[in-house]
């Protein structure tokens, strides 16, 4: 017990416990199977960015760019799709294939230029976003194949309020993010040597892992996330609009920074990064059933991110002490 009152997850996992109390004491509609049921297809799109950026901030980087990665690929798919047709395998491996391309572009420029990650990543953020408008112009989409527009619904079934539920698009693409996230970064080598990459860069030169390749995985694995992330949020919206998403990477580095994932690499967990995306989305919808102003969720949420940050911060600091 001592040792689990040690790991950042366990006082995580303890905060969202409180939360779900306090939240099901002061409100009616929190543990309601619809709230719950929209909370977590709401927040499928932040599971899997999040997963995605866990990967790269193991790694010892960054990657700023996810949300013009994620529009880019969204608008590509829908107007490819529009003139070959296809089905949802198809629309994946469009959405995916973009994302992969563009992260593959950061990672080589990260290499190559040897400067900081998060640099080369607000850069190409501003550059992905700045083609995105002059090709299209601003112009949203709104034409989906009929196929996409009603499929993508297992299990469904209309309850007696008259909405429908099943395991719709979203959680399918998060529970299988989720499932391929952990495989890769727990029991693969692939895995074990981004760990390794993220503590220490210059030993992991040494005894032979490639840098080059393994940036190459970390943000091309960001780039299919962000294609992956495309394809849930059109289907959520049935629309793309251009500069729908301007803003949101703070939110998913948000989440993951407050699962416990080190900003400088090497430490962090799947584990927690997941329970720090439920910690958000609990926050949130919580403080929007109790009627809190946006401006007190986004002040709240800032000042629960910098108290976790403190809190691992210190706890890595004890951990060093006592060796």
């Amino acid at each position: 017990m001592a040792e689990l009152k040690k790991r950042h997850e366990f006082w995580l996992a303890l905060l969202i416990v409180v939360l779900f109390v306090g939240l099901a004491w002061r409100s009616d509609e929190f543990l309601t199977f619809g709230n719950l049921y929209d909370l977590a297809n709401n927040y499928a799109m932040l599971t899997i960015l999040a997963c995605g950026l866990f990967v790269v901030l193991i790694s010892g980087g960054i990657d700023i760019s996810f949300p013009a990665m994620t529009i880019i690929a969204q608008y590509g798919m829908v107007l490819l799709l529009q003139k070959i047709g296809g089905n949802f395998a198809v629309a994946f491996a469009l959405a995916g294939g973009i994302g992969i391309l563009l992260g593959l572009i950061n990672a080589l420029l990260v290499n190559r230029l040897r400067v900081p990650s998060i640099i080369i990543t607000i850069s190409t953020l501003n550059i992905f976003y700045g083609l995105l408008l002059w090709l299209s112009k601003g112009v949203w989409l709104y034409d989906f194949p009929p196929w996409f527009e009603q499929g993508g619904m297992l299990f469904k079934y209309t309850d007696a309020d008259g909405y429908d539920y099943g395991l719709g698009l979203p959680l399918i693409a998060m529970i299988t993010v989720v499932l391929l996230t952990a495989f890769i970064m727990n029991f693969t080598s692939v895995g074990r040597k981004i760990y390794a990459l993220g503590g220490n860069r210059e030993s992991a030169s040494r005894i032979g892992f490639s840098v080059l390749k393994l940036q190459l995985f970390v943000y091309g694995y960001m780039g299919l996330m962000s294609g992956a992330a495309g394809v849930v949020q059109s289907w959520t919206v049935m629309t793309v609009a251009p500069d729908s998403l301007l803003g949101y990477e703070l939110t998913v580095l948000a989440a993951v920074v407050l699962g416990g994932t080190s900003l400088l690499g090497g430490r962090g967990t799947l584990t927690g990064t997941l329970l720090g995306v439920v910690l958000l989305a609990v926050m949130q919808n919580g403080l929007n059933l109790l009627g809190v102003s946006s401006y007190w969720q986004t002040l709240i949420t800032g000042i629960i991110i910098v108290a976790s940050i403190s809190a691992t911060a210190w706890s890595q600091h004890q951990n060093r002490s006592l060796l």
